[in-house]
């Protein structure tokens, strides 16, 4: 995210942080990691979240959608904990996707490959949302879905499903892919439904399940960064370059359907696989609330059926963001934007193509001064992909980079006449503050001189390829469905505190994700600032974000 960064000034921030891990650990300020005979020991994502083999009785699950998303979710999945029996979709390319995966995505591997050819054979194909909905009442073997359609439909498949689940005696468990629901009325509707249901809802932010994230917050929350006050984080992309119609053998002529323009992830070329099967099937499509067929397969590019950039990359970076501030909730919001690229006969959408938000979190003392905020700013562009994807968190002592959920580094802040080189080249070390507290202290060292700065016998994070979390949402998810009691349900101790485990990312969590998307859609929207409220945070509330009175356009009775 640092545009001028050389490779040894990189390598050089990696081992900072591995360093500082290694000294916050040893002083006991980190759990995620624990010393052991004298070594540093990373602790199991199950360990650090909290939860443990389900023994042999994995749940048996129903996945509604197999795009993009669900092809994640499949080919992420642990049979040990989560099994699914039924897959729904309309689009005969995404079912037959989600059997054989995509060789162009590692992540999607399809069924065939998760589960082998003779047991992808038995999992149930349908392909209307009738057949899944009678497919929960009649099989009592599926204990839980997982929600990977369009986002204006996960309110309704969640709803709906929790209440067959409590029609027929016995729970259906909703885990739903972000962002958690079209608005925010349905974010509310899906959380009491959930209560009255005695289902379990969690939402697919799968930043609150990744170690990287885990280690990153723990040094931010020692402190050792200094005071907070500022945080930059983006997600920017270039989907300026020609599409090549030879890359589409299977694509439908310019006369049946919009060809894309640009190579753009958003609008993909529609196959005759879709296009034959569904060209016939206006009417199906006008009741799941797609105009055509061109919408529902670019449902990403209509405020209608998505919610923008905002919702789809936006969520989880100031999700990161409101985590490492200790999950506090914004105070305002402002932004820009624009459409300023995309256009008629070019890839047309009529969401934003560029978006610009700057948040107000409320600072540490912020209750007692309204002065102390710390400002996040978010950036979101479809026409440079110059810099790698990550946030960006700036201390009174320190810098924190998380880079493309992969890599965290760290710098300090050189006190002036002490290191006469630039921090990016400055080997650090922890300390103790040598206060009451002992609180820890970066302490900078002789700066660094190469591959002699790596730190021996401490790895912050797996040495594979690192986890972005989905396979432990799932676990987490699978684990809690094996503990939960319905009729016990939401119940609350003394303190106030759920009396149940509950996911990470339960929907009360979720909703703070989809509150500050959304009201940032709004804020760019009206070209307004806009200031939160507390009611908005609260699901036993009715008060809700403006969102201009815009109706959905699928009905949830």
């Amino acid at each position: 995210m640092a545009l001028d960064m050389t490779a040894q000034e990189r390598a050089a921030g990696k081992a900072n942080f591995a360093r500082t891990a290694d000294g916050l650990t040893r002083r006991g300020f980190m759990k995620s990691l624990a010393v052991a005979g004298g070594a540093v020991a990373i602790a199991s994502p199950a360990v650090y979240f909290g939860y443990k083999s389900i023994e042999g009785k994995p749940v048996k699950a129903a996945l509604i959608g197999g795009g993009d998303e669900g092809g994640i979710l499949v080919g992420e999945h642990n049979r040990e904990y989560l099994e699914f029996i039924a897959v729904c979709d309309i689009r005969p390319y995404n079912m037959k996707r989600i059997f054989d995966g995509d060789p162009k995505v590692k992540l999607r591997k399809g069924f065939k490959k998760v589960y082998g050819e003779a047991t992808a054979k038995k999992i149930k194909k349908l392909d209307t949302y009738e057949k899944f909905l009678d497919e929960l009442r009649a099989n009592k073997d599926i204990e839980a879905i997982v929600i990977a359609l369009p986002l204006f439909w996960h309110a309704k498949a969640a709803i709906d499903a929790m209440k067959i689940g409590k029609e027929r005696g016995k729970p259906i468990h909703v885990l739903t892919e972000k962002l958690m629901a079209w608005n925010i009325k349905q974010c509310k509707q899906m959380i009491r439904t959930a209560k009255e249901c005695g289902s379990i809802l969690s939402v697919g932010h799968q930043r609150h399940y990744s170690m990287l994230y885990a280690h990153a917050t723990e040094v931010v929350e020692s402190g050792i960064l200094g005071d907070i006050r500022t945080i930059r984080a983006l997600w920017h992309r270039n989907f300026s370059w020609p599409f090549d119609p030879k890359s589409a053998p299977d694509m439908v002529s310019e006369k049946e359907a919009t060809p894309p323009f640009y190579r753009d992830g958003w609008f993909p070329p529609i196959t005759h696989l879709d296009y034959d099967d569904l060209i016939n099937k206006s009417d199906l499509l006008k009741k799941y609330g797609y105009d055509n067929v061109e919408q529902l397969i670019r449902w990403r590019l209509h405020q209608a059926t998505g919610g923008g950039l905002m919702a789809e990359l936006g969520s989880h970076q100031l999700d990161a963001a409101s985590i490492f501030l200790g999950h506090v909730h914004p105070l305002a919001v402002s932004g820009v934007g624009v459409r300023s690229f995309f256009g008629p006969k070019h890839n047309n959408r009529d969401i934003d193509d560029h978006v610009f938000a700057t948040y107000e979190f409320p600072g540490k003392r912020h209750a007692e001064n309204k002065e102390d905020v710390v400002v996040v700013t978010y950036s979101s562009v479809s026409t440079n992909g110059f810099e790698n994807y990550g946030e960006c968190i700036m201390g009174t002592h320190g810098t924190l980079i998380v880079e493309k959920e992969e890599s965290v580094m760290l710098y300090p802040e050189n006190e002036p006449g002490k290191v006469k080189t630039s921090s990016r080249a400055t080997e650090v070390t922890v300390s103790s503050s040598g206060g009451k507290d002992k609180a820890p202290v970066l302490e900078s060292g002789s700066t660094w001189g190469g591959p002699s700065a790596a730190v021996t016998g401490t790895s912050v994070g797996p040495a594979g390829p690192i986890s972005r979390g989905y396979r432990e949402e799932m676990e987490d998810f699978a684990f809690c469905v094996r503990q939960w009691d319905p009729k016990q349900g939401y119940e609350k101790d003394r303190d106030g505190k759920y009396k149940q485990r509950l996911t990470r990312c339960h929907g009360e969590v979720a909703m703070v994700d989809a509150i500050v998307a959304l009201t940032a859609n709004q804020a760019m929207r009206t070209h307004q600032r806009i200031e939160f409220k507390d009611s908005w945070f609260k699901a036993e509330s009715d008060e809700v974000p403006p969102d201009g009175d815009v109706k959905p356009k699928v009905d949830i009775a």
